[in-house]
């Protein structure tokens, strides 16, 4: 450990012009003033290296003008020109105008949604402001401000290091190199290029210790600004759905230029003229191309995961709304996930007797006192982890007037928890003694092995914090050494320690977790607690949330498993206890190879492997590091377990719209395509022109993008099983669903309008109550395809929608105009029937 025990750091305005802060003398004990941050932010601009700008509205009215229905419907503007249907083609425009802003507006709106998503899962930073330690927004540093980092975080800006406490830092994003940095203090009196090892770069991952930094640089100004390299400029890979939704609208645009050009022949064969043909054969491309499903998979996902956001759950990757659906099995940490982290000291056990503490506790025996003495000195001084807060707590109150507790010593050296011994230590220098004293707590079995416990006293003391474990407690052990000055052993094993007691931490179950997990249970997903604590912990802790805890394998078990073993443990085993942080990526793949959809929750960096390898990784947001975060599909805005019950059942709810909105799809282009085919063939009159289509478009594009998006849930989406693995979006029951009912509109329709031909009736009047009756008929398939079950799933009374009462009232209020209005009747081609 190095620190620098200064009241301030030199003038930062001593190193490179642009990105020196002006602030002069920066204050580590308070940092910079509300005042300075927003004088630094004015000068520096945010923290930003990504060069990548906000999409503006002209770049997403470009896109949606090269879409192939805004060509089509160019083309068939030109042709009524070319056939002197000017007042045609001029209502055509104005249509096409009307139809282009709305897709440029709902472009543009799930684009900003996108980009406050994006803000969302921006990384953080710990800064001390005001003389607070504060958690803000990465992008909201300035030069001079104090930053805290530690292991498993990304180091926000570049700095200048004046604390490090065994920092070791992953540099290879700028240099390449594979091998961990040691950083130490920074000379006062060295520039950067002179002193590397006292500097931290903008993008590198801390992979050990803690540190403390002043930002010298922040944006385009750091290191990795000027090479110009960017976090976030790699594209996320389509997902499923986006795959399978373009190959299956590629196939419809492959079919709709055969049949367009078939339509084509058929009518110059018909009537000898090419125009009309052609004319009637781009009204049909426009009935057939199902543009409208890439854009409703678009809003669904991006409006559903600022739905998912707003119940506290950031959705870093768009796919995993996808297989919220499909979890079957939901892997859970206990502390901080199923408990509140509000820990409290509530047994100590030392010299063969044990204290309970409860909150009427007036005073604390004398045989306990030295436990608390070492717990506090091998906690950290300044405690952000709820545990040590717990023991410095109780050693302000315990050790009160006792002359143990020592804020006149000195930290020398410390070291860390490892995987293979979870235990930590710090050495401590006294002024009256000429030896350090040395604290130590962790796992009561590694304690044990510290001390050279006898077999015996091992059992003893273990078997005591299996009890005290029994009860729900977190249960650590604590020992104590002396060691002489000057060289310090490499592992924390060559101390001479000698056993100085156990103490057991309370932290409450959070009190909606019980009825959480009984609704994942009612919807068929395995809720599974995979913890380090004890077993007899795990247990008293499923036993009370309501997961069985009748059988518990440990870390030790699992180690001496082959694959058949731990195959059957994850088939009738629900609580994983003393669990290693490799053992779970073993457990998450075992899970995934027994043909379970994972989800998992994590917080660390051993986690980050298995958060990666689950379907879908749930990283911590408040205590969770940077690198599980930068892995996860989605992030906990607030430590609970209820928000991972509630995006499962949003996502199921957003997939399940979705399908309906795709079969409403396909439905309501079955009788336009035969409308616009159908009459061509028979020798009838055309029914559909291009303007026609359009209005139709006016509809469907808010029905599946508004009415079906803000469907809400059946009453028993979540008592139903999770869906099947490599269940298809647009599977066939989904297709003939829609088709079928698209079909018997279409027969409908066609039967109508050759009904009237045949009768005699002039053509303007048979074409306009056919037109009346396709527009009512698009609306009644809305009822029809929400009435329908799903994937063959029982069908319950649907919910109420006002956004489909709106959508309907709009359309009839268009409709009313179109049918009163003589001129704009004429437009397209039909009969004001209510005219006077």
């Amino acid at each position: 450990m190095q620190t620098r025990p200064v009241e301030s750091a030199p003038d930062l305005a001593a190193g490179d012009a642009e990105s020196a802060s002006p602030v002069g003398r920066v204050d580590t004990r308070r940092g910079l003033s509300h005042a300075q941050v927003e004088e630094q932010r004015a000068r520096f601009g945010r923290n930003f290296v990504d060069s990548k700008a906000r999409r503006t509205w002209c770049q997403t009215l470009k896109e949606v003008l090269s879409e192939p229905m805004f060509l089509l419907l160019l083309g068939a503007t030109g042709i009524y020109f070319l056939l002197g249907d000017v007042s045609e083609a001029l209502a055509l425009l104005a249509f096409v105008g009307a139809i282009v802003l709305l897709t440029v507006f709902q472009s543009h709106r799930t684009a900003r949604v996108l980009d406050s998503l994006r803000e969302l899962s921006a990384p953080r930073a710990q800064v001390l402001r005001d003389g607070q330690r504060q958690l803000v927004s990465a992008a909201e540093l300035v030069p001079g401000d104090v930053v805290f980092v530690d292991e498993g975080s990304r180091v926000p800006a570049d700095g200048m290091v004046t604390e490090a406490h065994e920092l070791s830092v992953d540099e290879s994003l700028m240099t390449g190199e594979s091998v961990s940095v040691t950083k130490s203090v920074a000379r006062p009196d060295a520039s950067a290029e002179e002193d590397p090892y006292g500097q931290l770069f903008f993008g590198s991952m801390v992979v050990q210790g803690q540190g403390q930094m002043i930002v010298t640089a922040t944006g385009t100004n750091t290191t990795l600004g000027r090479v110009g390299k960017s976090l976030s400029g790699i594209a996320e890979a389509r997902s499923p759905l986006q795959v399978e939704t373009r190959t299956f609208v590629n196939r419809v645009a492959v079919t709709a230029v055969a049949l367009c050009l078939l339509l084509v022949m058929a009518y110059r064969w018909r009537s000898g003229e090419w125009l009309p043909g052609v004319l009637a054969g781009i009204t049909l491309a426009m009935g057939i191309l199902p543009e409208e499903i890439p854009v409703i998979l678009t809003v669904f996902m991006a409006l559903g995961a600022r739905r998912i956001a707003n119940e506290g759950v950031l959705t870093r990757r768009m796919s995993a709304i996808e297989t919220l659906g499909q979890t079957s099995v939901l892997c859970v940490d206990k502390t901080g996930t199923l408990t509140q982290i509000r820990m409290s000291v509530r047994v100590l056990f030392a010299q063969g007797k044990r204290q309970v503490i409860d909150p009427g506790t007036q005073r604390i025996d004398e045989a306990y006192h030295e436990l608390i003495e070492y717990l506090v000195l091998a906690s950290e001084i300044e405690p952000v982890d709820p545990m040590e807060r717990a023991f410095h707590e109780t050693g302000r109150v315990g050790l009160a007037g006792t002359g143990r507790i020592h804020t006149d010593w000195a930290l020398v050296h410390e070291y860390g928890l490892t995987p293979e011994l979870p235990a930590m230590s710090h050495a401590w220098h006294s002024p009256e003694f000429d030896h350090y004293a040395v604290a130590c707590k962790g796992a009561p079995e590694a304690v044990c092995a510290l001390c050279r416990l006898s077999e015996r006293e091992t059992r003893t003391v273990l078997d005591q914090a299996a009890q005290m474990a029994s009860g729900g407690l977190r249960v650590l052990g604590v020992a104590k050494a002396w060691h002489p000055p000057p060289d310090w052993p490499h592992k924390q094993d060559e101390f001479e320690f000698s056993f100085v007691g156990l103490v057991g931490l309370l932290d409450p179950v959070r009190p909606e977790v019980a009825g959480a997990i009984e609704q994942c249970q009612a919807a068929g997903i395995r809720v599974v607690m995979i913890t380090g604590d004890y077993p007899s912990t795990a247990r008293a802790i499923a036993t009370e949330v309501g997961i069985d805890g009748a059988r518990i394998v440990t870390g030790h078990d699992i180690a001496a498993m082959d694959d058949a073993q731990l195959r059957e443990a994850i088939n009738s085993v629900s609580v994983f206890a003393r669990v290693k942080p490799e053992q779970k990526l073993q457990l998450v793949n075992a899970f995934r190879n027994g043909d379970q959809v994972v989800a998992m929750t994590g917080d660390g960096v051993n986690d980050a492997p298995a958060l990666k390898a689950a379907h879908i990784g749930i990283a911590m947001g408040l205590r969770g590091a940077e690198v599980a975060r930068e892995v996860a599909s989605l992030v906990l805005l607030r430590d609970d377990f209820a928000p991972i019950v509630s995006a499962i059942r949003l996502g199921r709810r957003i997939y399940a719209n979705l399908v309906q909105a795709i079969s409403y799809t396909v439905a309501v282009h079955i009788p336009m395509i035969a409308a616009a085919m159908i009459p061509v063939f028979v020798g009838w009159p055309p029914l559909l022109a291009p303007v026609h289509i359009i209005f139709l478009e006016l509809i469907i594009n808010p029905v599946c993008s508004v009415v079906f998006e803000n469907e809400p849930e059946r009453e028993n989406l979540m008592r139903l099983p999770p869906r099947l693995i490599g269940a298809r979006l647009l599977s066939n029951w989904t297709l003939a669903k829609g088709a079928t009912a698209g079909a018997v509109g279409a027969m409908m329709l066609l039967g109508l309008y050759g009904g009237l031909l045949t009768h005699g009736y002039p053509l303007p009047l048979a074409r306009t109550v056919a037109f009346v009756s396709l527009v009512a008929g698009n609306v009644a398939l809305i009822f029809v395809i929400r009435a329908l079950p799903q994937a063959g799933r029982r069908s319950h009374t649907p919910p109420q929608n006002r956004y489909l009462w709106i959508v309907m009232g709009a359309t009839g209020a268009a409709l009313l105009l179109l049918m009163s209005v003589r001129a704009l009747a004429e437009l397209f081609g039909l009969v004001a029937l209510l005219s006077p």
